[in-house]
């Protein structure tokens, strides 16, 4: 196995680099271009012009939930509940129009404080909500609801957007549109993909004239996407697992791309790779389940990009499938093949994190001449911050 170390990784990051607040104007985003080992600057609102012609964009089209719900205790102790992900593989769509209890796997402030089976409470305007703890280890939470609103409604009303730790700051009213993408659709992340918070609704209006073709598929990102790496070797990090949903649409849409594949941001990145993986995975067994592990991708026989994706389509066409359901936790670091994206968007990520390494592995170690590059061009960095194209 090749040495890898986290400190391959290392950059310097001042914390003015990173900003608390978006920019009024999404398009307004500074745009490094970094195409063929050449960099140049630019501006968001120039990336039609400066995608090829033939561009085949591929957005993540996930929903940030209102995902932070602060309870009390009756003695006034606060708790606070960020949900992750459901305590079982779901429907996630369903899940948030249903109206009955559901269990989440939760990250929980003042967990000592609460006891095992205690019922917290939060009324609404709409309803009484109510929490039990089942599972400490796990934070495993059940939430009841006394009416018959959706999940979905229920959040809206008791919860907030759970913004990135690193910007130090409450979320506010104005964040409710701003760390959404303005395609946003799908409801179940916990943090938004941000590389797709520049794109305007004008700018997605430009590139369909342009004839430049859009897929669209959902990767419901985790807060684990926020997960410090601590261990000095990355592949032994606990890679979190997100949920993907990808259509039947989107796989055929894959297959008749008759130009470079660009993911807009690193999960729209994720999801395509682990397609990949999972249709080599079923031309070896057609019953091979949609899971995609931390490394197996470095092990598993590789098959042309097409025959992959034609694997998948006769999957769901003997099971009559429009959609299928998925979970990955592939780690992408130097020494990854990539097989469906020839291109990404992306912002500027934090250093020693499995999203250096993804941006790492796709353009080699010229990551360090784009990343000093946009740290001497005071690029603001991180979720709020400005944006790459990168064209190896």
């Amino acid at each position: 196995m090749t040495a890898l170390s986290l400190r391959d990784f290392h950059y310097e990051l001042p914390e003015s680099s990173i900003p608390a607040y978006p920019l009024e104007d999404r398009s307004q985003a500074k745009l490094l271009k970094y195409k063929h080992g050449i960099i140049s600057h630019h501006h968001f609102y120039s990336i039609p012009e400066l995608l090829p012609s033939n561009a085949v964009l591929v957005f993540n089209d996930t929903r940030v939930i209102p995902a932070r719900i602060i309870f009390h205790r009756e003695t006034g102790a606060r708790i606070e509940v960020l949900l992750l992900e459901p305590a079982s593989l779901t429907d996630m769509q369903q899940l948030m129009q249903s109206s009955d209890s559901c269990t989440w796997n939760c990250m929980i402030g003042g967990l000592k404080k609460w006891k095992d089976g205690e019922e917290l409470r939060l009324p609404l305007e709409s309803c009484v909500l109510s929490a039990k703890l089942l599972d400490r280890t796990e934070g495993t939470v059940l939430l009841e609801w006394d009416t018959s609103i959706s999940l979905s409604e229920v959040l809206e009303a008791a919860g907030k957007l759970p913004l990135p730790p690193y910007l130090h700051r409450e979320t506010e009213e104005t964040d409710k549109e701003r760390y959404q993408t303005v395609y946003a659709e799908k409801e179940g992340a916990v943090a938004a993909p941000t590389a797709g918070l520049h794109f305007t609704q004008e700018i997605i209006d430009q590139l369909t004239r342009k004839s430049i073709h859009q897929i669209r598929l959902t990767l419901h990102v985790g807060a684990g996407t926020f997960k410090p790496v601590k261990v000095d070797d990355p592949r032994d990090h606990a890679m979190h697992n997100e949920k993907m949903l990808v259509s039947r649409r989107c796989i055929l849409e894959l297959l008749e791309a008759g130009g470079p594949i660009i993911p807009v941001g690193t999960t729209s990145m994720r999801t395509l790779e682990s397609l990949y993986v999972w249709g080599c995975k079923l031309i070896a067994n057609p019953n091979a389940p949609f899971f995609i592990e931390k490394l197996e991708a470095y092990s598993l026989p590789k098959h042309p990009a097409k025959d992959a994706l034609k694997a998948i389509i006769q999957y769901m066409d003997e099971r009559n499938l429009d959609e299928v359901f998925g979970q990955t936790e592939i780690l992408i670091y130097p020494r990854y093949q990539f097989s469906l994206c020839q291109g990404l968007i992306t912002n500027f990520h934090l250093p020693e994190t499995t999203l250096i390494m993804l941006v790492a592995a796709f353009i080699g170690e010229s990551w360090r001449k784009v990343y000093q590059e946009a740290l001497e061009n005071e690029y603001r960095f991180l979720s709020f911050g400005d944006s790459s194209l990168l064209l190896p």
